[in-house]
């Protein structure tokens, strides 16, 4: 259940395997039911997978459950106040529905078995009761009829048809029907078929036309035109063909709050319907991010150009459900863009949240190493090894990091030279820390005349390499390190 299913439900009913508990998915639908204050039972499917389990089919919970052994009763129990304990920990009280005692602040949970059907007429009982406390007022029919596409699928002798869950209005054989889309689609019913009663919609071979459907319900409904259009689509049907323009305005206002591209720097998304990229679009802005394109459909190469134009960190595309081919795949890769893949969006988002957090500290690391360290270093007296051309002199790094490349300068801010090459145990090495006694050698000094034995000298700090680590990597220096910035900064006085 995506946000678009959670926008149109009055009530709720949230499978949750009795056998496993919450899953990542029952996350992501709850999340979305809290969003909306959507009325939910939970069903504890399953029960029937029970080790040592019974099963009494079509029975009520409590006449199934009197029959069992008191060891399954156990364990059943332990399941579902396991469940229990889980809404609790993300913010709802509930119990098993036999012993709640106010529906509208405990959520219900019903032990059932789709297998057996056992439970499944405590489940409907349950609903109704809610529907009259919930609905009350409520269930009022609009002259605009509207519905969300579920699925487009080919039917034998029919063509292309589309599921639909209409969930305001009455639709009729021969109505104006909008879809909205890249392109709206405008179309006319040419035949309304309802499944068998109890009956899944989806998977049902059979079934009945009708002249007319009043929400809420899902039907199949067939019209020229459908091949191109995309789960998750609202629509909406008109008597009058005169009405078809402000409907298609409608629509289409709905599908671009949803499908966009904008000018920012941010991520692309992609998804299998408009629900999904709904959620994908929610989710992402809790968490602050930016999205420059959000599309229904496979990544294709226009994804990964518009994406290669953000910045590192939103240089990504996330596709939940659907995948990038492998050509679209090698291209990102050669341009520089990630693309994150699941059928779980929060995996999804928190791929991309680890990998974010990650590349943030590359970038952060990879800066600060062009920086030039803070450092303070001594000439040891008795370690000049070459007056000049280059001059070799022993050192001790007081305090920070040197490395060759580094300028010095006396204490009254005089620059002496340049770090040619650092050397300890007659090995060149990239860098000194504090502490290191090393040799080091540089071209433009004579020892003696510009330095002397014992001498402090610091590193040179541009003013860029200063303020980078005043203002965002203060975090990494020492206290003495900080020091020497100081220090640094009188000799420039």
């Amino acid at each position: 259940m995506r946000k678009r299913g959670g926008n149109i439900s009055d009530l709720a009913i949230l499978v949750v395997d009795v056998m496993e508990g919450f899953q990542e998915q029952t996350d992501e639908s709850l999340k979305i039911l809290k969003e909306y204050k959507t009325p939910f039972v939970v069903a504890a499917t399953k029960i029937d997978k029970l080790p040592g389990w019974f099963p009494y089919p079509g029975s009520s919970f409590s006449e199934t459950f009197q029959k069992q052994r008191e060891d399954v009763k156990e364990e059943l129990d332990k399941k579902v106040y396991r469940i229990v304990a889980q809404l609790v920990e993300r913010g709802f009280q509930a119990e098993r529905f036999d012993k709640v005692e106010d529906f509208t602040r405990q959520v219900a949970i019903i032990p059932v078995s789709s297998i057996t059907g056992e439970g499944l007429q405590d489940l409907l009982l349950v609903l109704i009761g809610l529907a009259q406390h919930f609905l009350k007022g409520k269930l009022t029919l609009s002259n605009v009829s509207r519905g969300t596409i579920l699925e487009v699928v080919e039917t034998k002798g029919f063509g292309h048809t589309i599921d639909v869950i209409l969930y305001d209005g009455c639709i009729h054989r021969g109505d104006y029907l909008v879809i909205g889309g890249k392109e709206p689609v405008v179309t006319r019913i040419k035949a309304i078929l309802l499944p068998r009663p109890a009956q899944e919609l989806r998977v049902e071979k059979q079934f009945q036309q009708v002249e007319e459907a009043y929400a809420a319900i899902g039907v199949k409904i067939v019209a020229p035109g459908l091949e191109n259009v995309v789960a998750g689509s609202p629509l909406m049907a008109v008597k009058e063909e005169k009405d078809v323009e402000e409907v298609k305005r409608l629509v289409q206002k709905e599908v671009e709050e949803v499908e966009f591209t904008r000018d920012v720097d941010g991520v692309v998304i992609k998804a299998d319907t408009l629900g999904s990229l709904e959620a994908m679009i929610k989710i992402l802005s809790e968490e602050g991010v930016e999205i420059k394109k959000a599309e229904v459909g496979l990544v294709n190469k226009e994804d990964v150009v518009k994406s290669q134009t953000s910045s590192e960190l939103r240089r990504a595309i996330l596709a939940f459900n659907v995948k990038a081919p492998e050509e679209i795949k090698i291209l990102a890769k050669d341009l520089g863009v990630t693309i994150f893949e699941s059928n779980i969006i929060y995996r999804l988002v928190e791929s991309y949240r680890e990998w974010y957090k990650a590349k943030k500290e590359e970038i952060r690391r990879a800066k600060m190493e062009k920086l030039v360290w803070p450092a303070k270093i001594k000439l040891l007296p008795g370690y000049v090894f070459r007056a000049s051309k280059p001059a070799i002199v022993g050192i001790e790094v007081l305090v920070g990091c040197i490395k060759s490349g580094v300028r010095l300068v006396r204490k009254d801010g005089k620059e002496v030279g340049t770090i040619k090459e650092i050397q300890k145990e007659g090995k060149t090495i990239p860098e000194a820390r504090t502490g290191d006694k090393v040799a080091i050698s540089m071209e433009e000094p004579t020892i003696g005349r510009q330095i002397e034995e014992g001498d402090i000298l610091y590193a040179y700090l541009p003013e860029s390499s200063v303020n980078a680590w005043l203002s965002e990597f203060k975090d990494q220096l020492t206290e003495e390190e900080l020091k020497v910035i100081e220090e640094f900064k009188q000799t420039q006085a």
